[in-house]
C-alpha cells in the first residue's frame, strides 16, 4: 500500500519564528484530529503552507525539520500571493458566495490569477514528492483547481477531494465568472466529498447546467474521466469530548465558571466572529426572548464567546463593532444589580475551558446563517455525559441533518429562536436525556475517524470501478500495436464518425464546420497508398458534400441512408419514403415550443429534435417525454427513434451506420480496419466489424468498441501519427 498525501491550505503544525529558531505547535483543529487515525494506518505526508517564511536558507532548514519531525512538506508562498490567493479569492470571493452572501463577493481578476498560480504551485510541490502508488487527498475551497492539475500530470493516481464548507445552489454558483474552471478542477478527483447530500446535489446540478454532464447515482462520466460525488458528514473525536469532564483541568475550569455565573441558567454561544454565523441575529433573538418572557430575567445568562477571525477584512471589523454595540445595548436595557444578561468573551479557547463551558451550559445556541457542518453542536452533545442539556441548532448548519432530535430553528426567525430558548430552558430532564442519548449514539458511531476511513474506503471502491473503464482505454502498449499493424498493412479501411469524434459538439450543427487542420488531415490520410477513408455521419448529404466532397474520401450521410463512394454520385441504400414526416413534424414542433432553446433539424429522410442549448434538466425531461410519445406514434410506421447526444432523431427503421459500412467492409480483404465513433449510433458500426478490427469509442461510457479514447483531440493525435507513417509503409 502506498502513502497517503494529505493536502490542505495550512499544515497541521503552526510555525512561529522566534529568536534563535522556530517553535512548532501541533494543531488541534478538526481536520488534523480527524486524520490522526489514517496517519496511524497509513504512511502519510501532509503538504501545506507553514506560514510566511521568506528567507531561502531558513526555508531549507524548516523543510528538513518539518519532514523529519512532523511528516510535513511545506509549500512556501510570497506575501503577495497569500494576500490575493487566501485573503482575496479564497475569502473575499469563494467564502461569501458559497455561504450565500453574494453582496460581499468580490470578483477580481488578480485574485483569480493568484488562486490559479498558488494551486499550480501546490501541484508542483506534490509532483516533487509523489510516488506512483500514493493516494492524494485534497482538502477545502482553497485548492479546488488542484485535482485537475494533478490528474493531468498523474492520470492514474487515486485523488480525493473534500469540501469543508457548503456548496451553493446553481443559481448562486453561476454568478462566479470562473465557474467552469472550478467545476472542471474538482472533477479531476476520483471522489468529490461534501458534508451533506444537499451540497452534493447542488454540485451535481451545477455540473449539469454548466458543463452539461449528467450523473447516475452520483457518478459523472466526462470524456476524460469518471468521478463519484458523495456525502460524508464530518464527525468529531467523540471519546475526547465524552471523557473531558473527568479531567482535573476541566473540572477546575467548571468550578471557576460556576463561581462566575452563579446559579443562573446558562445559554452558551461559541463561534468564530464571522458574518456567516448569525451572531447579531442571535443577540437580537435573545433580546426578544428577554422581552417576551420577562420571568427569565435574572435567571439566565448568555455566555457569548467569539474567536477573532480575519480582522483585516472590513466586514469583520464592522461585525465586531456591531456585536459590541448589541451586547452593550442588551445589557444596558435588561441588566440589573447582580445580573448581567450577556457575558461576552472575544478570544480563542483551548480545549479545557471549551469543554468546561460545554459542561455547564444548560442550552447550546448554535444558529449560523449558513455553515458547512458546525462541529460545536456535536462537541456539546458529546461532552454531556449525563445526557442533560438542550441543543438549539440552525437548519442552515450541515450538522442539523444528523441532529434532528435537537430543537431545529430558522436563524432568521427571531420569534422562533426566542420560543426555542423558552422551550429549552423548561424542558424536563428526562426529555433532554432521551433526545441526547439518541444523538450521542449516532455521533459515537460516526466519529471523525470513521468519517476519514469511510472516505478512503469509498475512494478505493471508486478506483476499482474505474478499472472497468481503464481496461478498455487505448493505452500506450495497445496504441503501439495499432500503429505497427497499420504500418505493416497494405490495404487499410478507416471508418470515422465526425461530430463528437473528430470535433467537439456545438450549440447548433452548422457551427461544427471543420477547420483546415481536420480537412488537411483527412486529405493526407486519403492520399496514402492503400488507404480507404470513409466519413460516416448523421448529417445530411448536402452538408457532407459541401464540407468534405473534394477530399477523395467515401461519405455516408444520415446514419446510413445515403452513400457516396469515391468519384461516384450519391445513392440511397434502399428506396425510402419521407411521407411520414407530415405526421411526425407537428409532434416535434410541439416539444420545441415547450422547450426553450430546442429546435428541429430536417434531413432528407430524418427529423431531429436538438436540445443542446435548452436548460439541461428541462431538455432531458422533454426528450424522455418525446421519445415515449414517438414510440407509441411510430409503432406501425416502420420508423426508428434514436437517442443521441442531446438529440432525438426519427428515421426509417433498418438503416444504420453498420449496414452502410458493410458496403466497404465486404468489398476487400482488408489488412487493417479502424473505426471511431462516440455515441449510440456508432454501436451499429462497431457490431459489424471483424474481430481483428480496431474500434475506438470516444468517451468512457460502455460500448461494443474494443478501446476507449478520452476525447476528439486524442483521435486526431492518433490519426496524425498514422498518416505520418503511411507514405513509408503503404
Amino acid at each position: 500500500m502506498g502513502r497517503l498525501l494529505i493536502v490542505s491550505n495550512r499544515l497541521p503544525v503552526t510555525v512561529l519564528q522566534k529568536k534563535g529558531g522556530y517553535r512548532f505547535f501541533p494543531s488541534i483543529g478538526g481536520l488534523a484530529t480527524g486524520l490522526k487515525s489514517l496517519q496511524r494506518s497509513w504512511e502519510s505526508l501532509w503538504i501545506g503552507w507553514p506560514g510566511e517564511i521568506q528567507d531561502e536558507e531558513a526555508r531549507a532548514e524548516l523543510r528538513a525539520r518539518l519532514l523529519t519531525e512532523f511528516n510535513c512538506h511545506p509549500v512556501f508562498l510570497s506575501p503577495a500571493d497569500v494576500e490575493k490567493y487566501y485573503g482575496g479569492f479564497s475569502n473575499r470571493t469563494i467564502w461569501p458566495l458559497f455561504h450565500y452572501f453574494p453582496v460581499y463577493t468580490v470578483y477580481d481578476e488578480s485574485y483569480w490569477e493568484a488562486y490559479e498560480r498558488v494551486n499550480r504551485l501546490f501541484c508542483r510541490e506534490i509532483l516533487r514528492v509523489a510516488r506512483p502508488d500514493d493516494t492524494i487527498w485534497v482538502h477545502d475551497y482553497h485548492l479546488m483547481l488542484l485535482p485537475k492539475m494533478l490528474r493531468e500530470k498523474l492520470p492514474d493516481a487515486a485523488i480525493g477531494f473534500f469540501l469543508h464548507i457548503p456548496f451553493p445552489s446553481f443559481e448562486l454558483f453561476r454568478l462566479l465568472p470562473w465557474r467552469r474552471d472550478i467545476l472542471e478542477g474538482l472533477l479531476g478527483a476520483d471522489l468529490v466529498g461534501f458534508h451533506t447530500y444537499d451540497y452534493a446535489r447542488h454540485f451535481l446540478s451545477s455540473v449539469l447546467h454548466i458543463l452539461g454532464y449528467d450523473h447516475k447515482l452520483g457518478e459523472i462520466i466526462t470524456r476524460e474521466h469518471a468521478a463519484k460525488v458523495d456525502s460524508f458528514p464530518m464527525g468529531i473525536d467523540y471519546e475526547r469530548f465524552s471523557g473531558a469532564t473527568a479531567l482535573p483541568a476541566v473540572r477546575r475550569e467548571i468550578r471557576l465558571l460556576r463561581q462566575q455565573l452563579g446559579d443562573t441558567k446558562v445559554v452558551l454561544s461559541i463561534d468564530r466572529l464571522d458574518y456567516t454565523k448569525g451572531i447579531p441575529q442571535r443577540l437580537e433573538a435573545f433580546s426578544l426572548f428577554l422581552k417576551k418572557y420577562p420571568e427569565w430575567r435574572g435567571k439566565v445568562t448568555l455566555l457569548l464567546v467569539t474567536a477573532p477571525s480575519r480582522v483585516s477584512l472590513d466586514q469583520y471589523r464592522l461585525l465586531r463593532r456591531q456585536v459590541d454595540e448589541l451586547v452593550g445595548r442588551i445589557n444596558g436595557e435588561y441588566g440589573s444589580v447582580g445580573w448581567t444578561p450577556i457575558r461576552y468573551l472575544n478570544r480563542t479557547l483551548t480545549f479545557h475551558p471549551l469543554a468546561a463551558m460545554y459542561a455547564v451550559a444548560d442550552v447550546a445556541l448554535v444558529t449560523p446563517l449558513r455553515d458547512g457542518m458546525n462541529l460545536i453542536a456535536k462537541e456539546y452533545i458529546a461532552t454531556r455525559r449525563d445526557g442533560k442539556g438542550v441543543l438549539i441548532i440552525s437548519e442552515m448548519a450541515g450538522a442539523a441533518s444528523e441532529l434532528g432530535e435537537a430543537l431545529v430553528i430558522n436563524p432568521n426567525n427571531k420569534a422562533e429562536v426566542a420560543e426555542a430558548l423558552h422551550l429549552a430552558l423548561q424542558m424536563p430532564e428526562e426529555e433532554q436525556v432521551a433526545r441526547n442519548r439518541v444523538m450521542q449514539e449516532r455521533l459515537k458511531r460516526w466519529n471523525v475517524a470513521c468519517w476519514a476511513e469511510k472516505f478512503m474506503e469509498k475512494l478505493a471502491e471508486v478506483k476499482e470501478r474505474q478499472e472497468a473503464f481503464l481496461v478498455k482505454r487505448l493505452r500506450q502498449a495497445n496504441k503501439e500495436r495499432l500503429v505497427r499493424d497499420y504500418a505493416s498493412a497494405k490495404r487499410r479501411l478507416l471508418l470515422l464518425d465526425y461530430d463528437g469524434t473528430l470535433t467537439g459538439f456545438f450549440g447548433r450543427p452548422e457551427e461544427a464546420r471543420p477547420g483546415n487542420e481536420i480537412l488537411e488531415l483527412l486529405a493526407r490520410m486519403a492520399a496514402v497508398p492503400g488507404n480507404e477513408v470513409v466519413l460516416i455521419s448523421g448529417r445530411d448529404k448536402e452538408t457532407l458534400e459541401d464540407w468534405f466532397g473534394d477530399l477523395g474520401i467515401g461519405l455516408i450521410a444520415e446514419h446510413g441512408v445515403w452513400i457516396k463512394e469515391q468519384e461516384k454520385d450519391w445513392e440511397m441504400i434502399e428506396p425510402l419514403t419521407n411521407e411520414w414526416k407530415e405526421a411526425i413534424r407537428p409532434v416535434l414542433e410541439l416539444y420545441v415550443d415547450r422547450t426553450p432553446g430546442a429546435f428541429i433539424e430536417e434531413k432528407g429522410f430524418a427529423l431531429v429534435f436538438h436540445y443542446r442549448k435548452a436548460e439541461p434538466e428541462l431538455g432531458a425531461l422533454r426528450a424522455r417525454e418525446l421519445v415515449n410519445h414517438l414510440l407509441n406514434l411510430t409503432a406501425n410506421l416502420h420508423l426508428q427513434v434514436l437517442e443521441g447526444n442531446k438529440v432525438v432523431e426519427v428515421k426509417n427503421a433498418g438503416i444504420n451506420k453498420g449496414r452502410a459500412a458493410l458496403r466497404w467492409i465486404g468489398r476487400a480483404a482488408w489488412d487493417f480496419i479502424l473505426a471511431a465513433g462516440d455515441d449510440r449510433t456508432d454501436e451499429d458500426l462497431f457490431a459489424v466489424l471483424p474481430e481483428t478490427a480496431y474500434s475506438l469509442k470516444v468517451g468512457l461510457t460502455p460500448s461494443r468498441a474494443r478501446f476507449n479514447l478520452p476525447s476528439p483531440k486524442e483521435v486526431l493525435s492518433l490519426l496524425e501519427k498514422l498518416v505520418d507513417l503511411g507514405p513509408r509503409h503503404g
